[in-house]
């Protein structure tokens, strides 16, 4: 393993139905049977970082005292994540409910439940002073985000990924190393709900507050952009999706996992949204989100085969 990353985030159990299609307002149709996962974008995220990304991982993090949390803590520690900062709560386990259609593109409602009491107390703090890269979203209280970006050390970096959309205090723009971002949310907080912008004027427009963003485009890969360098566009591997759920995630972890052992944003972005980009490619060939997160080696294999190819 290179690098230490921790990832402050949610957790919750993913009920899951595949349907024909999205239903519209007041719609009931029929839909397939009913599977339950483990998922969260945090916890999500965390399994990608160490079990796709090869890094030394804790996830940060709070769960009911329920059936649901014993279901997230095994499936963490099966992906070799730490959960000894896992807090246990008295409130349900958060949940998300999730339509998936024929083209793998999914509807997602979440109940947040334990997620909104995730805290920084003295032993997260100290766990996040020891990473190279804090990770987070934002399916937490904004205050618990902005607290674990004020515990890393001199030198760590701070990835935020900005989903789901929502303001962001200055507070929290303060400490932003490196932003992640999909189109809508580059739009949101960018100012451009119109969508005329391409995600090359956004990006430059977010950099007028972070050193560095990447806006993932799904199938067409990413875009990678920092101060004072021409923004670069990453392809994307060809692929049948199946099921894009934690796709966003996967990517997100193998990046942090890649900057981590990289040890500095400026070399090493590149580089790491192609491992990134690569692990979300094939996150999306197989359902579920925590259980679709690929092995390490297939990420390389598959980052070396599109090098070569590019």
């Amino acid at each position: 393993m290179t690098g230490q990353v921790v990832v402050v985030g949610s957790a919750n159990v993913d009920l899951v139905v595949d349907v024909p299609r999205h239903p519209a307002g007041g719609e009931t149709i029929l839909g397939g049977d009913l599977r339950r996962t483990p998922g969260g974008k945090g916890a999500n995220q965390a399994v990608a970082a160490a079990r796709a990304g090869g890094a030394d991982t804790t996830f940060v993090g709070a769960l009911g005292r329920d059936e649901s949390g014993e279901l997230l803590l095994a499936s963490l520690a099966g992906a070799g994540v730490r959960t000894d900062t896992v807090e246990r709560v008295d409130a349900p386990t958060g949940t998300a409910l999730i339509t998936v259609s024929p083209d793998g593109e999914n509807a997602i409602v979440v109940a947040p439940g334990a997620n909104s009491r995730v805290r920084v107390g003295a032993a997260q703090a100290r766990r996040i002073a020891a990473a190279d890269v804090v990770l987070a979203q934002l399916e937490i209280p904004l205050d618990t985000v902005i607290a674990a970006a004020r515990e890393r050390r001199a030198g760590a970096l701070f990835v935020l990924n900005a989903a789901p959309s929502r303001d962001l205090p200055d507070a929290l723009w303060d400490q932003l190393d490196v932003l992640v971002v999909n189109e809508h949310e580059a739009a949101d907080l960018a100012g451009a709900g119109s969508g005329a912008a391409t995600p090359e004027e956004l990006a430059a427009a977010l950099l007028a507050r972070v050193p560095a963003v990447v806006v993932t485009l799904g199938a067409a890969g990413s875009l990678v952009a920092e101060r004072g360098a021409d923004a670069v566009r990453v392809p994307a591997a060809k692929v049948a999706a199946v099921d894009t759920t934690g796709a966003g995630d996967t990517y997100c972890g193998v990046l942090a996992a890649s900057l981590a052992g990289s040890g500095r944003a400026g070399s090493g972005l590149l580089r790491a949204a192609h491992l990134a980009g690569s692990a979300g490619a094939l996150a999306v060939t197989r359902p579920g989100a925590q259980d679709a997160v690929p092995d390490v080696a297939d990420v390389v294999a598959l980052a070396e085969t599109l090098g070569k190819a590019s």
